[in-house]
Formats: structure tokens, C-alpha cells, sequence
């Protein structure tokens, strides 16, 4: 009977040793992680959340670093750092993806956007409702002097992205595509997102013509109403992955834009050593309406991607509850 109890008493105080062990070890799983930060709100927000949750209910120890989609991929592929992008769309790199998944050098964890990303080639809502016959693209290049540009109003502006997104390509091939410059339009440089966005934005103050490339889900398709233009062909996938989103596209041709597939995609090698956290990565997924909701918030009330994030935590709980454990959620909840 005094060895039974001895006995029971021995693996009764190793099993309370190991679930005191259980916390730390789960941390030193984790370990450290760095997150690309891109530099567009969406994914600047779940950078944060991400960060947030990682910490907090985790244990881990994350560093963000400034990201954009070309060179965080290409950093993630061939040096296997930063450790995750919550935000990528993945159609900018879905050859070199694909290679990379065969390869298991990186992951694809989760469709953090639940309905995709839609891009494409707009016009603000006033414009579209005063000419209803510009409903297509090249409806658009038929009126060079509706949409002036700034340096040149005789001539027509096409926007195009920042560089280093990899809209920059594609809208760049797209222009040459459709013979934009013939037609009197000239590839506007917007230099940053800023940059961008104010554009639009000084087009709706003065209610002038605006046509260019933007994207959705984000704040300023929110606040600003645009109307995005038929390509006027479908989207031919084998010649968007070979030419269209190619740097050295020798022929494009016109294209319609994919809906985007948009991934958080980790290193194998946060995969691997991630534990129960990688389980978190591989369930969050928010809605574009839920996106909007938040950038609308953040731009509205001049937040930062933290305040976005923990407004998101704060105010959504129903939804992010249902990405992590009740225990892990709670640890979060008492954090904020």
C-alpha cells in the first residue's frame, strides 16, 4: 500500500511538473517571429492582429519589419525571412510560389481574405454616371480630356501603382496592351500609396475625371465612390502568369484583372517550429466587408494599423474568437 501511494504520489506531481512546463514550452516553440508589415492598411492591420495574438495568447516574441509583396516574397523564398506575410497576393507570384510550395521552402497557411481581392482599372462614380457610355476600358482611352493629367492637361493620366507593387507590371504591360499612349494617355508615376490615394482624392474635391489602377478591399473605395471598368475581354490566366504580371513581358495583350487570391504564407521553417500557433495562422480569415469596416474606422479616426488592430480585437470578437482556442482567447481579452 505505501509503494502504490509513493508511486501514484510520483506521477501525480510529474504530471502537475509537465502542465506547469506546458506554457513555457509552447513559448519556446513559438520562439521568435518576424512579420512583414506591407506597406497598404489591409495588410499593415493583420500584421498587427497578428502580432497581437501571437503575443499575448501565444507567448511568442514578433517582430515586425517593413514589407511589400516582390521583396518580402523574394526575401521569404531565398533567405527564409521574414518568417510570415498575413497579406500576400499571391497572383503577383504564382509561378514562383507554386515552385516554392513544391520545394518546401514556403507555405501557404491561410486565405486571410475569405472572397478574394479585386483589382482592376476605375473611374469615379460622377464620371460614370455623366457618360454612360464609358463602361469599358477602352471606352476610357476613346476620352483622354475627361481625365487630365496633372503636369499636362491636353493629355490624358492613367495611374499606376507605386514602385515595387506588382500592380506597377501589370499595369504598365496593360498600357502598352491597349495602346494607351496612342490614344493620348500618359503612365502617370504616383510614387508612394500616398501618393496614390491623394490623387483620387484631389480628383473628388475638384470633381475632375481620375482613371487608374486601384484595388479593393481598402478605405479610400470606401470613402470615395468608384466604378471599376470592364476589361472588355475575360481574364486569360495562362497569359496573365506568363506575360501580363511579367516584368519582361515582350507582348501583352489586354487582360482582365483576376479576382486575387490573397494568403498569409509562412517559411517551412516557422511552420515547423510555430506549434499550436501555426494552428492560429492557418484558421484566420476576415471578410472584405469586415476590412472595410475597419479602414474605414482607421482612416476616419487618423488610427494607426495598431489602433485598427486592436480596434478589430476589441470590437469583433465573435469573429477572431473563433480563430484561437477559449483559454487563448481569454488571454488576449485580459491583455487588452
Amino acid at each position: 500500500m505505501t509503494a502504490n501511494l509513493a508511486k501514484t504520489m510520483i506521477c501525480t506531481t510529474a504530471a502537475a511538473l509537465m502542465s506547469l512546463a506546458t506554457p513555457a514550452l509552447a513559448a519556446d516553440t513559438c520562439g521568435d517571429i518576424s512579420i512583414a508589415e506591407m506597406n497598404w492598411a489591409s495588410a499593415g492591420v493583420a500584421a498587427w492582429v497578428d502580432k497581437i495574438i501571437l503575443e499575448d495568447g501565444y507567448g511568442c516574441n514578433v517582430t515586425l519589419v517593413t514589407g511589400d509583396t516582390m521583396p518580402s516574397f523574394t526575401s521569404m523564398n531565398e533567405k527564409g525571412e521574414p518568417d510570415m506575410a498575413p497579406e500576400l497576393w499571391v497572383n503577383a507570384v504564382k509561378n514562383a510560389l507554386d515552385k516554392a510550395v513544391e520545394e518546401e521552402r514556403l507555405v501557404v497557411a491561410a486565405k486571410v481574405l475569405s472572397d478574394g481581392g479585386v483589382e482592376g482599372w476605375w473611374i469615379p462614380k460622377y464620371i460614370a454616371e455623366e457618360y454612360p457610355e464609358i463602361k469599358t476600358v477602352e471606352d476610357a482611352l476613346k476620352h483622354p480630356d475627361l481625365f487630365p493629367a496633372p503636369e499636362d492637361p491636353s493629355t490624358g493620366a492613367l495611374y499606376n501603382c507605386p514602385a515595387g507593387w506588382n500592380c506597377q507590371i501589370s499595369t504598365e504591360n496593360l498600357y502598352r496592351a491597349y495602346d494607351a499612349e496612342a490614344k493620348g494617355f500618359d503612365l502617370i508615376d504616383t510614387g508612394s500609396a500616398a501618393g496614390l490615394d491623394g490623387s483620387i482624392a484631389n480628383a473628388y474635391a475638384a470633381k475632375k475625371g481620375w482613371f487608374g489602377y486601384y484595388w479593393a478591399p481598402t478605405a479610400i473605395l470606401g470613402k470615395y465612390e468608384m466604378i471599376k471598368l470592364d476589361a472588355g475581354v475575360p481574364n486569360d490566366k495562362a497569359d496573365w502568369d506568363a506575360c501580363t504580371s511579367q516584368a519582361e513581358c515582350l507582348d501583352p495583350k489586354p487582360n482582365a484583372y483576376p479576382v486575387s487570391d490573397v494568403y498569409t504564407v509562412v517559411t517551412k521553417a516557422f511552420a515547423e517550429k510555430a506549434g499550436v500557433a501555426m494552428d492560429y495562422v492557418k484558421a484566420r480569415s476576415w471578410d472584405n466587408q469586415t476590412v472595410g469596416k475597419i479602414l474605414a474606422w482607421m482612416d476616419e479616426n487618423q488610427g494607426t494599423n495598431e489602433d485598427a488592430a486592436r480596434y478589430f480585437l476589441e470590437n469583433y470578437k465573435d469573429m477572431w474568437h473563433g480563430w484561437v482556442e477559449p483559454e487563448t482567447a481569454a488571454k488576449i481579452d485580459a491583455a487588452l
